[in-house]
C-alpha cells in the first residue's frame, strides 16, 4: 500500500511540475486580468503539490534517521490537500522535488522578471570592477566609447550579418560575439540545433560536416531577423556560460522601470533611448547605483531572459554590460589569478582598446594574457599563462607576422574555421564557409607536430629559438636525422631558429624524417576567405554622383592558393610559373577560369593569414581588406 501511495504522490508531483508557458505582460494589474479555467485548475493543482512536497521535506528533517517519511493513516474524510500530504515519500524522491522545485522557481522567476530586476552590486564589488576595467586614471573620452556600442547588426544588406561598430574600443567585445553568431549561421541549422550526433564540432580532417543554407548559396542578405537574433542570444549564453566553468552565467543590465511599457519591440527601444539618454558611467558609485546583476545555472533561463534584455545590450550600454557579464560570469578574483600583471587596467591607456586578456576571456572562458599554447616556465616557480585547450573559434595576430608574439595551435586552428584578427589597434573576424579549409595533409600535420614539438622547447617568449639541448630532444621526439656535417652546421651558433630549421626540413628527405617530396604529389590549396571589419567606415564605391559615401562595414572575399611544400628556390620558381600559366580561384571566385592568375595582392591581413597558411598567396575584388 505504501509503495502505492508513494508512486502516487510522484505521479502527481510530476504533474504539478511542469512548466507553464510565460504569462504576457500586462500593464493593468494582475487580479484585474481574467484566467482561463484550465490555468485556475493547474495553478491551483501545483500550489496543492507544492505544498505537500514541503511538508513531506520537513518530516524528513525531523526523522532524518530513518530512511522514510512515515505518517499515520489519512482518513477516508480528509481532503485531497491532506491527504497527499500524509503520503509516504521516500527521502530520494523529496531530494528529486527540491531540486527540480528550484529549477522551476528559477524559470517561473525568469518569466515575470523586467529590466528593472536584479541584485546591486556591493561598493567593494562596484569599486573592484571599475578600477580593474578601466583603472583609476581613465579619460571621459575612453569611458564615453564604452558607455555609446551597442551589440546590432548591421543595416546595410550586404554586411547584414555582422554587428556595426560606431566607437572606437570595444571592437574586442564585438569581434569576439560576431565570431560565435557566425558559427551558429554558418554552420548550425535554422532551429540553431545540432543535425547530427558529434556534429557540432568540426575536428581536422573529419570529412562529413554541416553548412547552413545561407554559407552554402553564399547570400548572407537572406538571413532573416529572428535567425540573426536567436544566433547572437545563442552566443551571448554560450560565452558567458564558458566564462563561469559551464556552470552558471551572470547577466548584468541597467536599472530601469519598464512595467508600464506596451507595444511593439521599437516602443521598447524608443522608451530604452530615452530612459538611457544622459546616463553615464564615471565611477564605481555609478556602477553600483545603476547596474543590476542575476546569476543563471541553467542556459535554458539565461537564453530566456537574454532574448527579453535584447533592447537592453542593443542600446548604447550594450557592449559594457557584456563586458560586464562576462567579467563577474568568471569571478573578479578569478579574473585577477588568470592575469600576469593585475595591476594593469583590462581597457588600455590611452585609446581604450580591449586587451588580450579581455578577448581570451570572451574566445576561452580564462582571461589569460598570452596566446600559446599552455603556459611557459620562467623558472624560480613563475609563469607565464597561455591558452590551455582548443576553443570554438580561434585568432590570428598581426604581432605574430612582427614576431612580438607566438600564436599557439589551440588558437590558429579552432573546432570552426573563424578566427578573431588582432591588429595593433583593431579586431576584426576572418572567417570560411568550408570547414574543409583547415583539413591537412600527411605533411601539414607532421610539420604541425614538429612546431609543436619546437615550440615546447621555446624558452624564448616567442622568439622562435631554442638551445641545442632542446633542439636534440626535438629530434628524437620527431625521429629526425640529420647528416653529422648538417647537424653540426645547424648547432654551430649555440642555438637554433625556427626558420633555420624549417628550411632543413624541407631540404631533408621524408625517410629521414623532413619534409622533402620529391614525388610532387602535395599539390597546392585553393579556397576562399572572408574577412568582416565592423567598424562603419566611408565605402568609396557607395557614392553616386554628388551623394556622400556610405558608412558602413566592410566585408571582403579572399581567393587563397596555398603553394606546395617545396624548398625555397622550387617554390619561387613554381609561382613564376603560376603567375603565367595557372588558372585563377574558385568558379564563383574573384579570378575567373581559363584567365591569367592575378597578381599577389597584399595587406596588412594577408600577414595573418600567412601565420596560419605559410606562404599563401591572396588576391581580392575592389578595395584591399582593412584590419584596422
Amino acid at each position: 500500500m505504501a509503495d502505492q501511495e508513494d508512486e502516487d504522490l510522484q505521479m502527481a508531483l510530476r504533474m504539478s511540475l511542469q512548466s507553464l508557458p510565460p504569462e504576457a505582460k500586462r500593464s493593468k494589474p494582475r487580479e484585474m486580468a481574467e484566467e482561463s479555467v484550465e490555468t485556475k485548475n493547474r495553478r491551483l493543482q501545483r500550489e496543492l503539490m507544492a505544498s505537500a512536497a514541503e511538508k513531506r521535506i520537513r518530516a524528513a528533517g525531523a526523522t532524518a534517521s530513518t530512511a522514510e517519511i512515515k505518517s499515520a493513516s489519512p482518513a477516508k474524510s480528509v481532503s485531497a490537500r491532506e491527504e497527499l500530504a500524509n503520503t509516504t515519500v521516500p527521502v530520494a524522491t523529496v531530494a528529486k522535488v527540491q531540486t527540480r522545485s528550484s529549477q522551476l522557481q528559477e524559470l517561473e522567476a525568469g518569466d515575470v522578471m523586467d529590466l528593472d530586476s536584479g541584485e546591486e552590486l556591493s561598493s567593494s564589488d562596484a569599486e573592484q570592477l571599475f578600477l580593474m576595467v578601466f583603472g583609476n586614471s581613465v579619460s571621459k573620452d575612453v569611458l564615453a566609447q564604452w558607455s555609446n556600442q551597442g551589440i546590432r547588426f548591421s543595416s546595410d544588406p550586404e554586411t547584414c550579418m555582422g554587428l556595426v561598430q560606431h566607437e572606437g574600443g570595444p571592437c574586442g567585445v564585438l569581434a569576439t560575439i560576431q565570431a560565435y553568431v557566425l558559427k551558429y549561421l554558418l554552420f548550425f541549422s535554422d532551429d540553431m540545433e545540432k543535425v547530427e550526433a558529434n556534429n557540432s564540432i568540426y575536428h581536422l580532417g573529419q570529412k562529413k560536416v554541416y553548412q547552413s543554407l545561407y554559407a552554402a548559396i553564399n547570400n548572407f542578405a537572406s538571413i532573416t531577423e529572428d535567425r540573426k537574433a536567436r544566433a547572437l542570444v545563442r552566443s551571448m549564453v554560450e560565452i558567458l556560460f564558458h566564462c563561469g566553468s559551464g556552470k552558471h552565467a551572470v547577466v548584468s543590465t541597467i536599472g530601469v522601470n519598464c512595467h508600464d511599457v506596451e507595444g511593439s519591440e521599437a516602443d521598447q527601444n524608443e522608451m530604452l533611448t530615452k530612459v538611457l539618454e544622459g546616463l553615464s558611467i564615471t565611477s564605481a558609485s555609478d556602477l553600483q547605483r545603476i547596474l543590476r546583476v542575476s546569476t543563471y545555472s541553467s542556459q535554458a533561463n539565461a537564453m530566456h531572459q537574454i532574448t527579453k534584455l535584447l533592447p537592453m545590450f542593443q542600446s548604447r550600454m550594450g557592449a559594457m554590460l557584456f563586458l560586464i557579464s562576462a567579467l563577474l560570469s568568471r569571478g573578479l578574483d578569478s579574473i585577477q589569478a588568470d592575469r600576469d600583471d593585475p595591476s594593469l587596467p583590462l581597457v588600455t591607456a590611452p585609446f581604450g582598446h580591449a586587451s588580450q586578456e579581455i578577448v581570451n576571456l570572451l574566445i576561452c572562458g580564462q582571461a589569460v594574457p598570452n596566446v600559446f599554447d599552455g603556459r611557459m616556465d620562467l623558472g624560480g616557480g613563475m609563469f607565464l599563462k597561455g591558452i590551455t585547450m582548443t576553443p570554438e573559434i580561434g585568432f590570428l595576430s598581426l604581432l605574430e607576422s612582427l614576431n612580438f608574439c607566438k600564436v599557439g595551435q589551440h588558437l590558429k586552428c579552432p573546432r570552426w574555421p573563424i578566427w578573431v584578427v588582432g591588429s595593433d589597434s583593431h579586431y576584426t573576424v576572418l572567417f570560411a564557409l568550408d570547414p574543409s579549409v583547415q583539413d591537412e595533409n600527411e605533411l601539414e600535420e607532421r610539420e604541425s607536430k614538429i612546431r609543436k614539438a619546437f615550440d615546447a622547447q621555446d624558452q624564448s617568449g616567442g622568439g622562435g629559438f631554442i638551445s641545442v639541448e632542446g633542439f636534440h630532444q626535438v629530434l628524437r621526439e620527431m625521429n629526425i636525422n640529420f647528416p653529422a656535417e648538417k647537424l653540426e652546421n645547424i648547432c654551430s651558433s649555440g642555438f637554433i631558429v625556427w626558420s633555420e630549421f624549417w628550411q632543413a626540413l624541407l631540404d631533408l628527405d621524408k625517410g629521414s624524417g623532413g619534409l622533402k617530396d620529391s614525388s610532387g604529389l602535395m599539390g597546392k590549396k585553393q579556397f576562399d576567405l572572408y574577412h568582416f571589419n565592423g567598424i562603419a567606415k566611408s565605402v568609396s564605391n557607395g557614392a553616386v554622383g554628388g551623394e556622400s559615401p556610405l558608412q558602413r562595414p566592410r566585408l571582403c572575399k579572399l581567393s587563397v592558393v596555398v603553394p606546395p611544400r617545396w624548398t625555397q628556390e622550387e617554390f619561387l620558381a613554381d609561382v613564376v610559373s603560376s603567375s603565367s600559366n595557372d588558372a585563377g580561384a574558385s568558379e564563383s571566385g574573384i579570378v575567373e577560369l581559363n584567365q591569367p592568375l592575378q597578381p599577389s595582392q597584399h595587406a596588412p591581413l594577408v600577414d595573418c593569414i600567412r601565420t596560419r597558411w605559410p606562404r599563401a598567396v591572396c588576391s581580392w575584388v575592389g578595395d584591399a581588406p582593412s584590419i584596422v
